[in-house]
């Protein structure tokens, strides 16, 4: 059993977005040479997600405002404190909460070098509290 380990720069350009890494991913892949097995994708970080959906415009509009309306501004979070371990106050409650809710990884079977997609399946990496740079991982195992 091989195991791979890819790490890749995303650059987010808005306070929430959805960026398809869906070639991405397939490059990192098939950069790997594994031809069958499995491919976990992953966020390094507790305000963005991983998620796969429809990559259509109004779907990608439809879910921010649904992560918007299940985890709004302006409430009165616990985590909206002064963190002495970070010399600031704590403003991004919604952004974690939004994270979670998604998620953190996507496992994607590996067939014939490619992951293993629905025609209309799209993968996204989801920035939550930016613009902000961001790092995720491919796991190749196969």
């Amino acid at each position: 059993m091989t195991s791979i380990v890819k790490r890749f720069a995303i650059q987010t350009e808005h306070d929430t977005q959805l960026i398809d890494i869906t070639e991405r991913v397939r490059e990192l892949i098939a950069q790997t040479g594994i031809q069958n097995g499995s491919a976990t994708v992953m966020t390094m970080h507790t305000t963005t997600a991983i998620t796969v959906n429809e990559g259509l415009p109004d779907l990608e509009d439809d879910l921010l405002e649904l992560l918007a309306d299940l985890a709004p501004a302006g409430r009165p979070y616990r985590h909206a404190r002064f963190l002495h371990s970070d010399g600031q106050m704590a403003v991004n409650a919604p952004s974690h909460l939004r994270g979670a809710l998604l998620g953190m990884q996507v496992i994607l079977p590996v067939e014939n070098g490619r992951p293993v997609l629905g025609s209309r399946q799209t993968i996204y990496f989801v920035e939550l509290d930016g613009p902000l740079h961001r790092e995720a991982v491919v796991h190749v195992m196969g």
